[in-house]
């Protein structure tokens, strides 16, 4: 038998999932590139779980879209348009309700009733006056939330101010904090999706308990690793936290802090996360690259291999950041508008030395004009397609999953290790912050020497050779 229906596609032995392309305009939304539901094992079982999978998916985009169209105002945010309106005006909020018997005489108050009542007149154009209407309330003919939300504004919110809810929450720290990063965007979006998926609605941040972030944290644990569900819940306390702090929540707590996808004794340490390459695995990786690869991945693997840096700051070096005619030829790590770095101290200039400085040469002539050293890579998203690319030579030469590109790094820092370079100038070449004020002393050129020293130390060094695995 076989399948003919949409977005159902067969995966050899994994069985049969539910893939689906998002459009451009709906990814920043959603946060991911396709969505992507396994169906089963076998035909029969994916079959029979389509069309629930189909339609939650249909409801997914479906809101998505009416997302992309502009988000709908919160009932926080309406009071704040309106109380800038209002401003824009010249009717502030500092002032007191007037005395009923200074009400005729307080020029302020009498402009705000007159606005009210210009606003009423957009929709009942027989409506007469608010003081002849035995409601002391704003009139209920004002239809549109913007205009009851100035309306409100003029008359002091005689209601009082409307608690924030975590989409008001989300949307600050998104404007304050992320800003333009599309990456950042599509995280955000992406954690947040979970978020309300788990608790089924927007909710007022000061309701939200302990019990709530647990269900949130379990809902995020169904599928997804204990470190993946433990950076998107440091990104959910992040936003709460700049939340509680700019919206005066006073006596306000978080209830996701110190919440852990996996207790710290049942977790899986650091460093068993990833192992260095072998000497013998580099070289046959370098040989099938050499054979297969294009380019700008052979100059790219080179780099990573030379120098120790993070795949990012190689993919996203631009032509202006080598440096070969300097005494001591040598990248720049630097932030720039199509990279961001991971620190401060990640800031660094990197010696090139052997094949590094070889591959360095190679990538600025094939370059040319372009600002970025490698076009197709410095991107968004450059990196993980630089990843991917290396990822599939790295895993048909070595098939331990703790093996991957970034091994390279770990590498270097076992060469600098067993080489005997000192900490400080281990972190130095990598870009590793020591947690000493005196990481911060010193000049540029003092510290390039530095590193060109430890690196040499560290690729001519014979016993710099880690144990097979």
């Amino acid at each position: 038998m076989k399948i003919d229906v949409k977005h159902i596609q067969k995966r050899g032995k994994a069985g049969w999932r539910y893939r689906r392309k998002i459009p451009e305009e709906l990814r920043g939304i959603l946060g991911k590139r396709e969505h992507l539901v396994p169906l089963g094992a076998t035909e029969q079982e994916a079959l029979k779980r389509y069309p629930r999978v189909h339609a939650e998916a249909e409801k997914l985009f479906s809101e998505a879209v009416k997302r992309a169209q502009g988000p709908v105002p919160t009932e926080y945010a309406y009071f704040r348009d309106g109380i800038a309106a209002a401003r824009k005006m010249g009717f502030r909020q500092d002032r007191d309700f007037p005395h009923p018997r200074e009400i005729e005489q307080d020029a302020d108050w009498q402009a705000r009733l007159k606005v009210v009542e210009k606003l009423a007149r957009k929709y009942d154009p027989n409506f007469d006056s608010l003081e002849d209407d035995d409601d002391d309330d704003i009139p209920t003919i004002i239809p549109t939330e913007a205009d009851s939300a100035l309306a409100q504004a003029l008359v002091l919110n005689p209601a009082g101010t409307p608690a924030p809810t975590l989409e008001d929450a989300k949307r600050l720290y998104l404007k304050e904090r992320v800003g333009g990063d599309e990456i950042k965007q599509m995280e955000l979006e992406r954690v947040f999706r979970l978020v309300r998926e788990a608790l089924g609605k927007d909710r007022k941040l000061a309701s939200i308990k302990r019990e709530d972030a647990k269900d949130v944290r379990d809902h995020m644990l169904d599928g997804r690793k204990a470190s993946s569900v433990d950076r998107y819940l440091n990104v959910v306390r992040a936003v709460i936290n700049h939340a509680i702090r700019e919206f005066d929540l006073v006596g306000a707590a978080n209830p996701f802090m110190n919440l852990e996808a996996a207790p710290k004794d049942r977790a899986e340490p650091d460093r068993d996360k990833r192992r260095p390459f072998t000497l013998d695995e580099v070289t046959a990786i370098t040989a099938r690259i050499a054979s297969y690869a294009k380019g700008d991945l052979r100059h790219i693997w080179s780099l990573l291999n030379g120098t120790g840096c993070r795949l990012a700051e190689v993919s996203g070096l631009r032509v202006a950041d080598v440096h070969l005619d300097h005494a001591i030829p040598h990248l720049t790590v630097e932030w720039h508008d199509d990279r961001r770095i991971k620190n401060k101290v990640s800031r660094r200039n990197v010696p090139l030395i052997g094949e590094a400085l070889k591959a360095a040469k190679e990538a600025v002539e094939a370059a040319g004009n372009a600002t970025m050293l490698f076009p197709a890579y410095g991107r968004p998203r450059g990196p993980a397609s630089a990843s991917a690319a290396l990822g599939k030579h790295v895993r048909a030469c070595v098939a331990d999953p703790k093996a991957t590109t970034h091994s390279l790094r770990h590498l270097m820092k076992d060469r600098l290790r067993l080489a005997g370079v000192n900490k400080s100038d281990q972190d130095i070449v990598l870009g590793h912050s020591s947690g000493s004020v005196g990481e911060d002393y010193g000049g540029d050129e003092a510290r390039l020497e530095v590193a060109r020293r430890a690196l040499e130390r560290a690729n001519l060094e014979p016993r710099a050779r880690p144990h097979k695995r």
